[in-house]
């Protein structure tokens, strides 16, 4: 059996620690889980060996993961190279067929989109990301990757520190420690920021995500009271400046959170 890697040996050590999940936990599957998602934009096509290198896994673990993926057709092979199949698709439209949330949210994404001619988004929070469960563009094509399950990162978007703001203090605290950066100082801005949408009950983020680019996001509660999404509006600065942002956009944001929050479950 080839030798774990740090970040394997991490999980295992992690699941060991939990006595119900460590003889069903199947580290096959995770591989496999782990070469799918491992193509992405500026890497729609891999080798067997750059995926190795890419998810520090031995090159026969990707090799037996691709060849199930393939066989799966999740996976299309062209010589030695690989790359997504359009089957990939049938397991977000599972997710978005069977999340009543996404349902209920497109629509309002829409009707958003247009109102203000800028770009809707509902988003949860998936590890360092905050992932688009529903998106609308006013009467144009989204640019390819940027629609449904386009990811921005969670702790420089307002939709991901709105995200964030819903852990509970140790989840909180947790997800904060996790971020990669040595900087002090960064961390603490961070920090900030997500202490302040806390009180304030909303997010504005601007440049952070795209230069000129700006967005303001609020949180999407269920009929309980818990956090279980964000909603944003975005757009760049020159077509609705900071004020408008703040002054128009937010407060229909707000109105159309508590009117969607008894729909939510």
């Amino acid at each position: 059996m080839a030798k774990l890697n740090a970040r394997d040996e991490s999980r295992r050590q992690n699941r060991e620690t939990d006595a119900n999940s460590r003889a069903d936990y199947s580290e096959a599957l995770e591989r496999g889980l782990l070469v799918l998602t491992a193509f992405d934009r500026g890497d729609e096509r891999l080798t067997q060996a750059q995926l190795a290198r890419k998810l520090d896994l031995p090159r026969a673990t990707v090799r037996r993961a691709l060849l199930t993926l393939t066989h799966m057709g999740y996976v299309v092979a062209e010589d030695k190279i690989y790359r997504l199949a359009p089957k990939v698709l049938t397991l977000a439209t599972a997710y978005l067929t069977t999340n009543p949330v996404s349902r209920v949210l497109q629509p309002v994404c829409d009707v958003l989109a247009e109102d203000f001619q800028a770009s809707c988004t509902a988003a949860v929070l998936d590890g360092p990301a905050a992932v688009m469960i529903a998106r609308a563009l006013p009467r144009q094509s989204l640019a390819i990757g940027q629609g449904i399950g386009f990811q921005v990162p969670a702790v420089r978007s307002a939709l991901g520190r709105v995200l964030i703001s819903g852990l509970d203090t140790e989840q909180r605290r947790r997800y904060l420690l996790d971020i990669e950066t040595s900087d002090e100082t960064l961390l603490a801005e961070i920090e900030a920021a997500v202490a302040d949408v806390g009180t304030q009950g909303y997010a504005y983020v601007a440049h952070e995500v795209e230069a000129g680019f700006h967005s303001v996001a609020v949180p999407l509660r269920r009929w309980d009271d818990t956090q279980i999404a964000a909603l944003n509006v975005g757009a760049n600065i020159e077509r609705l400046s900071q004020e408008e942002m703040l002054e128009r956009v937010l407060p229909i944001l707000l109105a159309t959170a508590r009117k969607l929050q008894p729909q939510l479950v």
